[in-house]
């Protein structure tokens, strides 16, 4: 843990961090999440070679998106997501509030469950006369990042590549409609934001100030 200004309530659940995956093996990561600094959010983590993040290492894409619509009503249990290279984890993301109800941090506790898929796979060909039934398991594909670098690029190659076309085309009010959507995306609460997507749309940062000033009096 690199910053001591955090709050008092994720102050004292560091501890829980390597205990929890002690107790669970080394499958499973948990990591505790300052959400008042979401670039670099992740202030405890053990196990991190699950998803190879560390501490320092910023919010997920759905973790900024939550932030900016304040998504927060109830906690996400047991859903699937997708690491970088492929592996399957069984995930859970728990919101931890203060006194006056405001989200200040999550415990996010992701277990690497790829090696039982496989096994399950072995075992169900060999049990295929018995009838099971699966468990719903809502899936989440997610991209986890080490550095704030990695999410910009990521959100705005996702957009941009949807448009299905060259930047030089894209019309004013198709680059208004890229910002809305990256605006949606929480973004814009990662510093250098701007200056980046404003070399990747070529236009000035005084454009894309213009267009988030537009997107919002809209709204």
């Amino acid at each position: 843990m690199t910053n001591t200004n955090i709050h008092p309530l994720l102050f004292n659940m560091v501890p829980l961090v390597e205990g929890i995956s002690k107790t669970l093996g080394s499958n499973c990561e948990v990591v505790l999440h300052d959400l008042n600094n979401p670039t670099h959010s992740v202030i405890a983590i053990s196990n991190g070679h699950v998803t190879g993040r560390e501490i320092g290492s910023p919010m997920t894409e759905k973790g900024l998106k939550a932030i900016k619509n304040q998504e927060f009503e109830k906690n996400l249990i047991k859903y699937k997501t997708i690491t970088n290279d492929g592996r399957t984890l069984k995930s859970s993301t728990l919101f931890i509030k203060d006194e006056s109800n405001n989200v200040v941090g999550c415990l996010c506790i992701n277990v690497d469950i790829s090696e039982f898929i496989v096994a399950k796979k072995v075992i169900s060909e060999l049990t295929q006369t018995i009838d099971e039934r699966e468990g719903n398991i809502q899936e989440i594909s997610e991209n986890y990042f080490k550095n704030v670098n990695d999410i910009l690029y990521s959100l705005v190659k996702e957009v941009l590549e949807n448009k299905s076309k060259p930047v030089s085309y894209l019309s004013r009010d198709e680059k208004i409609e890229i910002v809305n959507e990256l605006e949606k995306k929480g973004i814009f609460l990662i510093k250098g934001s701007v200056e980046y997507l404003a070399d990747k749309l070529c236009v000035s940062i005084y454009t894309i100030y213009n267009y988030l000033d537009e997107i919002r009096r809209q709204k």
